[in-house]
């Protein structure tokens, strides 16, 4: 899966921006300087070659999801696990090897844009929510 067409998508969600707090090779993107996903390549430099897997070649992408929703898509998709370095109730790590259709993909970085806009202050929203519809910021989620 093209790594770069999903950091495209993900820099499209309304105010979006792309920062590399931790490492030159791990884009964050935020809204309002608050994280709504992680984009990285899977293999590090500290990675020992004898514990490597054929994932290992694949990005990855860290999304906020609901709880309960962060599960169901583990059961349902072995190339959805639990956030790493991130609160494993809250986020999801999605390795990028195709298994995941792109339009599923989407729908999932919408949910967790729409979570971490939802987690603003009224205020934060508001400059948003003058600017942009509403369809533009929470697409068919209904997370308002």
């Amino acid at each position: 899966m093209d790594h770069l067409k999903i950091r495209d998508y993900l820099l499209s969600k309304p105010e979006a921006w792309e920062d590399f707090p931790f490492y030159p090779d791990v884009a964050v993107m935020k809204v309002k300087n608050k994280m709504f996903a992680t984009l990285s390549p899977a293999s590090s430099k500290n990675s020992d070659p004898n514990d490597a897997t054929p994932d290992d070649n694949f990005y990855r992408i860290n999304l906020k999801c609901d709880p309960h929703e962060a599960v169901q898509l583990r059961d349902v998709f072995e190339s959805v696990v639990a956030g790493y370095h991130m609160n494993k109730k809250h986020w999801n790590t999605i390795i990028l090897n195709g298994e995941v259709p792109m339009g599923e993909l989407q729908r999932m970085i919408d949910n967790s844009y729409a979570l971490v806009l939802k987690s603003m202050t009224k205020a934060e929203r508001r400059s948003l929510e003058t600017a942009y519809s509403e369809e533009e910021l929470y697409g068919d989620l209904s997370y308002k």
